[in-house]
Parts: structure tokens; sequence; C-alpha cells
């Protein structure tokens, strides 16, 4: 049984990709900093289901993260790195304040990049030949990540800072053949986007994605699982966009 550790499993995509893993047989130690409902389902569901509570932001909190992953011998073969916040209040850059800024970014990019640093160097210190694939890596952004929104600044910014992530470690990654992949998701049907609902609505029904619907955690899921299961053994450092068509210039 491979063992996949997926961040953010409690709510949203990293929620969606955990069930998914699970369904398809995977041992999942999921992470995230409280213990929901959607956690004690899953405990309930899955037996090959670990549940970790930590903050990614944390030292301490994401060498639990890997030690509950290495627990009976197990090697981890796929990283998730789900687990994102928004800014509790959005607010212009010209007023955004550093504790913002700094909560942001501590969460979805100084985590994200310590937690792969950690995992990439379990994954090297276990790895087989360079012909076999010896793991990989999926890093959630978002379409914030080249795109302004002058009310959420810091979220766009730390965004924008996992794409780079991605790129580096799939550069560095590579000779031991562990891929690096980021996904970057669009309007998604989440908590996260729950508060601005009627703004997306309206956007949606005026013609903003080609695709003229919500995304679902499910589309991005189903993308996140492609990316490790060997169906891309030739791809590392690509963006791959799950956000209907939005990325599309049209005139």
């Amino acid at each position: 049984m491979q063992t996949a550790i997926i961040t953010g499993s409690a709510s949203g995509i990293g929620n969606a990709a955990a069930c998914l893993f699970l369904a398809k047989g995977w041992r999942v130690v999921g992470a995230d900093r409280r213990e929901r409902e959607t956690i004690v389902q899953m405990k309930q569901q899955f037996a090959n289901f670990i549940h970790v509570q930590a903050d990614i932001s944390d030292e301490d909190g994401r060498r639990h993260i890997l030690k509950a992953a290495e627990a009976g011998k197990n090697v981890v073969k796929a990283l998730v790195n789900a687990a994102g916040v928004a800014p509790k209040n959005r607010c212009d850059i010209l007023e955004m304040t550093e504790e913002s800024y700094d909560f942001v970014m501590n969460i979805n990019t100084k985590g994200t990049f310590f937690l792969t640093q950690l995992v990439a160097n379990h994954m090297i210190q276990n790895a087989g030949s360079a012909d076999e694939a010896n793991g990989a890596i999926v890093n959630i952004s978002s379409l914030s990540a080249y795109t302004s929104s002058t009310s959420r600044g810091e979220y766009c910014i730390s965004k924008a800072g996992v794409s780079m992530i991605t790129k580096l470690f799939a550069d560095r990654l590579a000779e031991f053949n562990i891929t690096v992949n980021e996904i970057r998701p669009g309007i998604i049907a989440t908590n996260m986007t729950k508060p601005v609902t009627n703004k997306y609505d309206a956007q949606i029904k005026s013609g903003l994605l080609p695709l003229a619907r919500w995304g679902r955690p499910e589309d991005v899921a189903k993308a996140v699982y492609a990316l490790t299961d060997g169906s891309f053994p030739y791809t590392t450092g690509q963006s791959i966009d799950v956000d209907g068509g939005f990325h599309i210039r049209r005139l």
C-alpha cells in the first residue's frame, strides 16, 4: 500500500484529494490544523486514513506529519500540498497589515516550502534507481498566482511563491526521478470562496469562464491523482490550470 501525505485534508480540495486517494487504495496521512467532522467521518470510513493535527507553518508540526507517515517503515510516494488560507479580512493593498501578510505567507508559502523540503529529503533517502519513479509532489496553487486581486494581495503573492517553489524543487529533484508539479485551480466551490459566491455567480453568468460553471474540489482532485499515479512520468515543473478555461485570453 502506497503512502501519501495530503495537507488541508479536512475540507475543500485537500479533502477531495484525500478521499480519492483512499478510494484508490492508498494509505493517506491527512494533515490539518483542526479535527473537523469530515475527519471523523474519514476515520470511520477508511482504515488506511491517519489524521495528524498539525500546522505546516510550524517546524514541529511538519516533523510530526512526516513521523506519522513513516510509522511502520512506510515510504512516502506522494505529497499533496493543499493546505492554504486566505486573508482573514479582504483589504486593499494600500491598507494591508503585516500581520495579515505573515499569516497567509507562513502557511501558503513558507509551510509549503519547508514541508516539501522535509518530504523531498525523505524521498531521496528512500529512492531506488533513477529509472524508477521515486515520488511525486503536487502543489495546489491558484489562478491568483498570475492574476491581480488588489483586495487580497498577500494571497496572490503567496501563490506566486508556490509557483516558484514548484519550479525549484522540480529542477532539484529531477536527478532522483521525483516529479514536482503545480495545479492552479480556478473558481472552486469551497469554504474559502463561499463569502464571495454572489460575486462569482454574476461573473460566471456574464461569461467569465468558457466552461460556465463553478469548479468542484473533485475536479482538482482528479488532476492531482493523475500526477501521482504514474500517468505523467515525463512531466515535471509544469503548471496545470484546472479553471474552466479562465486562463484563455479571449477577444
